[in-house]
């Protein structure tokens, strides 16, 4: 009988061990079928409570830019949601610190920095703390966050050492799968938001005159550097032989210049309609920008109206490039007055100028095109522009200036701006 009962607790211990090795390979497979984070949480939490026999189990992550612990999933203890606790504090922030599983085998007779953490926590939860083990979450020896068992189910509710290192074996695979999932969510949420920027792109194109074929005078091409544009440029039909054009460019990048340009865009085309005086335009557009726009952030714009009976341009500039004026001569010429751009400064009294304008064309622009560099580091500048004017010059306008950015991009200069341009052609 002595040999016997030796033989048989080997194989009990063996038993358990299998038991355990059973629950983790379960674990695994559990994780394995799904990447979502808060059904990951979730499965994670019950097969540790059922196992350990804990009364209570939740898991902090730590959030990195406010350097705390944030609990993001709980059983059978409330009030925890969007909890946070710094990194420094409690059983958490030894354990994190230490990269190792934590038990306080009863809270009353441990240290008095850890009792009054958990009898604080306890005021905060209507729950009573007893026993703790706390495991951190490792992957690849980096601390995401933390496993925290409370109060064992048993008549004193205490942890014992078996617990702890059942605990820390537990959250191994605990750890690699919520890592899993947070980078699926990660990943879905990159997704998401890459097709709102898609569609911010596609109402920003909506928003931009649609070339038409000659012999309408004005055309104008826009090819964003990202999905999003900075950029825009409108025309219109004023009737009576006028036509109403601007170009703009919103300071920065990003979402919030497209979400700036959208609105400058917006209230252009708004206003156009019914305001021919490009000053008084300017004004307002100025004012209404400056009053929203968010600090730092500002508008170059320069808009005009063509009169094809008087042959002439009235144009205002508000700290945009200067436009471009090919004569049928084959000379260049610019009109170099402007004020400052929009949303500096409020209450500005732009000017407006009269330009004589027969058998010629007005190249109005952004400075991704001037400014776009070729391998070697050198800008295009005006002059390098001027060159591709003249090549395509004889091209009708609403396929001259694909032509013309075409010819720029494939001769090697690497775009890293927005590139517009909207081109006015006058022909007897």
């Amino acid at each position: 009988m002595f040999f016997k009962s030796k033989k048989e607790q080997p194989k009990k211990k063996e038993s358990t061990t299998n038991v355990d090795l059973a629950i983790i390979t379960q674990m695994n497979q559990d994780f394995a079928r799904s990447l979502d984070l808060n059904e990951t949480l979730q499965t994670a939490l019950e097969v540790i409570i059922l196992r350990i026999n804990a009364q209570a189990a939740n898991i902090f992550l730590i959030e990195e830019k406010k350097k705390v612990f944030q609990c993001i999933a709980s059983k059978h203890q409330a009030y925890l949601e969007d909890y946070e606790i710094l990194l420094t504090e409690g059983v958490m922030g030894k354990a994190a610190q230490q990269k190792k599983c934590i038990r306080v085998g009863d809270v009353r007779k441990d240290t008095r920095e850890i009792a009054e953490f958990y009898f604080d926590l306890d005021n905060k939860t209507n729950f009573t703390t007893y026993s703790v083990l706390c495991s951190p979450l490792i992957v690849a020896n980096e601390c995401i966050g933390v496993i925290q068992c409370l109060n064992k189910k048993t008549t004193d509710k205490l942890f014992e050492e078996g617990d702890r290192k059942l605990l820390e074996t537990l959250s191994a695979p605990a750890a690699l799968a919520i890592r899993n999932a947070r980078m699926a969510k990660e990943l879905v949420d990159k997704n998401i938001m890459q097709k709102e920027i898609e569609l911010v792109g596609e109402i920003q194109k909506s928003l931009l005159s649609q070339n038409q074929k000659p012999p309408f005078p004005i055309a104008g091409i826009n090819i964003p550097a990202k999905v999003v544009s900075g950029d825009f440029y409108n025309f219109s039909d004023l009737g009576n032989g006028k036509y109403g054009f601007a170009v703009a460019d919103v300071s920065g990048k990003g979402i919030k210049s497209s979400l700036l340009m959208s609105k400058a865009s917006s209230l252009y085309r708004c206003l156009s309609k019914t305001m021919f005086s490009t000053k008084e335009l300017l004004n307002l557009l100025n004012n209404e920008i400056y009053e929203t726009a968010s600090r730092g952030m500002f508008v170059t714009m320069l808009i005009g109206i063509y009169d094809s009976h008087k042959k002439e341009i009235l144009i205002s500039n508000a700290g945009h490039e200067p436009p471009l004026i090919l004569s049928k001569d084959g000379k260049f010429s610019s009109y170099e007055e402007s004020g400052p751009p929009l949303g500096i400064q409020g209450k500005i009294q732009y000017t407006e100028k009269v330009l004589p304008f027969s058998e010629s064309s007005i190249y109005i622009f952004t400075d991704g095109i001037t400014e776009i560099k070729n391998p070697s580091g050198s800008m295009l500048g005006a002059e390098g522009f001027k060159d591709y004017i003249i090549k395509h010059q004889k091209t009708p306008s609403n396929k001259r200036l694909e032509l013309i950015l075409d010819d720029v991009l494939q001769s090697g200069r690497i775009q890293k701006d927005d590139l517009t341009i909207l081109v006015v052609d006058e022909k007897i």
